[in-house]
């Protein structure tokens, strides 16, 4: 039961727009969405670009080690994928900055945030193409390549689950779903 409310259909003491019914989410313009959504997107890529840049710097120095030349040409392949992946990755997550970067001051913050997330996504789908590549790299030279090939096609299944199975899950089963 709820208790009593004003003649505009908010909980008393609560704030909201008058004649409109209460809604306990942010009351936030267009604007303040747009920032907010923009520090929390910030703040996520922070975190995928710290490891993405530690991965692509150790791949870079794969190719002066002294047994790079061993590698079967299955392997060198491998190995350019892979580092080209990582490549990708790393301008699809640096890519929001530069966007912003140069969108500044255009009062156009609501669209940067939209086209900023979607760079983000493609990112993380480039990671986890990346990651796949350089599990299967180096599992091929750990174990058998049949080995190799199921253990980074588990891992991928890993990444898939953690990044989008549960998250999708998750907003399914939410309150606010409803």
């Amino acid at each position: 039961m709820a208790g009593p409310q004003t003649p505009g259909g908010q909980p008393e003491g609560k704030p909201g727009p008058p004649g409109r019914p209460y809604d306990p989410g942010r009351h936030e313009t267009e604007e303040e969405r747009a920032d907010r959504r923009w520090g929390d997107l910030l703040q996520e890529l922070r975190v995928a670009q710290t490891g993405v840049q530690i991965l692509f710097g150790f791949l870079l120095t794969v190719v002066f080690q002294q047994r790079f030349s061993q590698l079967s040409d299955t392997d060198r392949h491998l190995y350019v994928a892979t580092v080209v992946l990582g490549a990708a990755t790393t301008g699809a997550l640096v890519g929001p900055v530069a966007m912003h970067r140069l969108l500044t001051g255009r009062r156009l913050k609501p669209e940067t945030v939209v086209w900023a997330s979607r760079m983000t996504l493609l990112g993380l789908f480039l990671l986890l193409c990346t990651m796949a590549c350089s599990l299967l790299l180096v599992l091929r030279l750990a174990v058998h390549d049949t080995v190799a090939a199921w253990l980074a096609g588990g891992m991928v299944c890993w990444f898939t689950l953690c990044w989008l199975v549960f998250p999708l899950w998750a907003s399914h089963h939410s309150p606010s779903h409803d």
